[in-house]
């Protein structure tokens, strides 16, 4: 792979955000992290934020800090979140899990559309995603729908079989999970949207890595991780748009004195806020928030559109390479769309043996993901990792093919 080595080279010469990737803690040991789809690398800023956090706010003011700006943090940091995904201000919400908000998401959905019946998702998603789908359904007394993407990742003939006067909400992964194949949000919307449904995107696997337009498309709610390309951190706080449209009148299942119209009335009857607020719950994670601030701050100054620029490098190289491997004799099957503009941030390769592989991947310096049965992904973080750390990863894994 002497080619591919020079390769690299000239392109981490031509990198603009190369300057990213000595802004996070690196492990010297390390040959490859290549599972930034999974897990961020820590960003040197955050460490420090973090540290002035537990001295001079948490140790010093206590629970004065509450009045000086943390309260405030949910929907402010929301904002920002939302700017990379292309939502204006008071529409996005940072707080709870994941799997918390996609519930909340759901539910609100529902509430909106009264009188409809059924709840679509597709059948390979991940698995929180469906669980809470089935969950929601059975709990709103529904229907639940499965559908399947074809051989190519796409699922546009699926969802249309199932789209009519029953369904109320679809809820899509804007990149499959698995495969790294990208949908067209904006057009699955629209189909959604003619057959009066409303639709939850989960873009955990696209937020900072996949330029999104959430208010241009006409999105109803979404809802996405922050610990992948947005490096918040282990368990960071997720997030939670609705559409301004919605605000007003939906509803969410876990009303809480954070998502009231007056936070500090300790009024006896629960009345919503009308804004953002209304998909809180409970007490925010201030530490949490601090970090997916300093880690959203990094891509909005590094902007998704550049970000996307090297991704889709990142992932031509990683395919071409694998490509050259398979021809060589390599038992590896690269089962990522070829099309860049069909595919996300990360590349996945069947192999056989997949968990025993991934073992000596990480046995001798080289982090991916595995996914059962048989398949490894790549996760190529654009600010973080490098055309060289690449190209060194791929080539233990051909030594560890090999044998």
């Amino acid at each position: 792979m002497t080619d591919f080595r020079e390769r690299a080279a000239a392109l981490d010469a031509a990198d603009p955000l190369a300057v990213y990737r000595q802004q996070f803690v690196l492990d010297a040991d390390m040959v490859a992290y290549l599972d930034g789809n999974s897990l961020g690398r820590l960003p040197l800023r955050t460490r420090e934020r973090l540290a002035s956090f537990v001295r001079d706010e948490w140790g010093s003011r206590l629970i004065r800090g509450w009045s000086e700006g943390w309260t405030e943090l949910p929907v402010e940091v929301g904002d920002e979140v939302g700017a990379l995904v292309g939502a204006a201000p008071g529409q996005t919400v940072v707080a709870d899990s994941t799997s918390i908000c996609i519930a909340k998401a759901l539910h609100a959905a529902a509430s909106i559309v009264p009188g409809r019946s059924r709840i679509v998702v597709d059948a390979g998603d991940f698995p929180t995603d469906r669980y809470l789908a089935s969950h929601v359904a059975a709990a709103r007394g529904m229907e639940l729908v499965t559908i399947e993407r074809d051989s190519e990742g796409d699922l546009t003939d699926s969802l249309d079989a199932v789209l009519d006067e029953r369904t109320a909400v679809v809820l899509l992964s804007h990149v499959d999970y698995r495969s790294g194949a990208l949908l067209d949000l904006a057009a699955l919307t629209d189909r959604v949207h003619a057959a009066g449904a409303l639709v939850v995107w989960d873009l955990c696997h696209s937020v900072g890595v996949v330029p999104t337009a959430l208010d241009a498309a006409g999105v109803d709610l979404a809802v996405g991780c922050t610990y992948k390309y947005l490096n918040g951190g282990p368990g960071s706080p997720a997030f939670l748009y609705a559409a301004a449209r919605h605000l007003p009148v939906l509803e969410q299942p876990l009303p809480g004195w954070w998502s009231a119209d007056d936070l500090f009335a300790m009024a006896d009857d629960y009345r919503p806020a009308a804004d953002a607020r209304r998909l809180l719950s409970g007490t925010p994670n201030v530490a949490g928030l601090l970090a997916v601030r300093e880690g959203a701050a990094m891509a909005a100054e590094a902007g998704v559109d550049a970000v996307r620029v090297k991704s889709v490098l990142l992932t031509s190289f990683a395919i071409d390479a694998l490509d050259v491997l398979a021809a060589d004799g390599s038992p590896v099957e690269v089962v990522t769309p070829r099309d860049a503009a069909r595919r996300g941030g990360h590349v996945t390769v069947r192999v056989p043996d997949a968990r025993a592989v991934t073992a000596a991947l990480v046995d001798r310096g080289v982090v991916p993901d595995f996914r059962e049965p048989d398949l490894v992904r790549l996760g190529l973080a654009p600010l973080t990792t490098s055309f060289a750390e690449l190209h060194a990863g791929l080539v233990v894994l051909r030594d560890v093919l090999a044998r």
